[in-house]
């Protein structure tokens, strides 16, 4: 099990991540992981930024949701079938291309970036590159594929910090004590990255923030973009909160006090 630095951890704190660089603020919509939408947030004042990655059919990691192109870009076709040239003729909103990773690491430096794995081609590359830039405690990562997550924590010799797979949410929730969820759990898990509700299934309850702290684990709650229900996940404790409204997410945390940007 890796360790997460102290930004991460500090009593108090409450991590404001910008997913997909706050995709559905008014000024930025329909640029989703686009330079210019993690641009904005930098500008906001986040250092915690949350994107997606594939890889291309030549190895290079993009910043991207989607397996295929179409829905966000003015292109077509499989990313993972496409080589970053072929990636470099579409455009995000009519006028952004799709960033490589190395990209957006580049060019903040001083961010750290929550990243969700979305295919199992990226998986070697992303770990490669954490230890060819010594990204071990400037990248906390995850996946909803199980393999992938062990995968990536093999490769890495588990010295990055990974967020909990789907079924060891479901165990924790589930487990009838806390000494048995955390069990559970397993020893490699360094975040609960979950929603708030899945369906009519409260995930997010105060027993369950209250077993992860117990366990030495923090909650962060994706992706949350109406002001009420932010302040009810900050009242029951959790850790960090996901958003599209960076905007909203931050007017939240700065009327309570909770705000931090370095």
């Amino acid at each position: 099990m890796a360790e997460l630095e102290e930004p991460y951890l500090a009593p108090g704190r409450v991590l404001a991540l910008a997913h997909r660089g706050g995709a559905f603020h008014p000024e930025i919509e329909g640029l989703e992981n686009t330079m210019a939408a993690f641009k904005h947030a930098a500008g906001l004042g986040y250092t915690y930024l949350e994107t997606d990655v594939h890889a291309t059919s030549d190895g290079v990691l993009l910043a991207f949701h989607d397996d295929v192109l179409d829905r966000v870009t003015d292109g077509t076709g499989a990313v993972g079938e496409l080589t970053l040239a072929d990636v470099r003729r579409a455009r995000i909103g009519g006028r952004e291309q799709v960033p490589t990773l190395v990209e957006l690491l580049d060019a903040f430096p001083r961010a750290r970036f929550n990243i969700d794995i979305k295919s199992e081609a990226a998986v070697e590359p992303l770990a490669a590159l954490v230890r060819e830039r010594g990204l071990w405690d400037r990248v906390l990562v995850g996946s909803f594929s199980h393999r992938r997550t062990r995968r990536f924590r093999a490769l890495t010799e588990q010295r990055v910090p990974t967020a909990a797979t789907p079924w060891q949410v479901v165990a924790f929730r589930c487990a009838p004590t806390a000494r048995i969820a955390a069990l559970l759990a397993g020893p490699d898990v360094d975040a609960f990255q979950v929603p708030h509700r899945r369906g009519r299934f409260t995930v997010v309850t105060p027993g369950f923030v209250r077993r992860a702290h117990a366990a030495g684990l923090p909650v962060h709650v994706w992706t949350i973009d109406d002001p009420d229900e932010m302040r009810l996940l900050l009242d029951r404790g959790v850790d960090g909160i996901f958003t599209d409204r960076t905007d909203l997410l931050k007017d939240v945390l700065q009327s309570c006090g909770r705000w931090w940007s370095p």
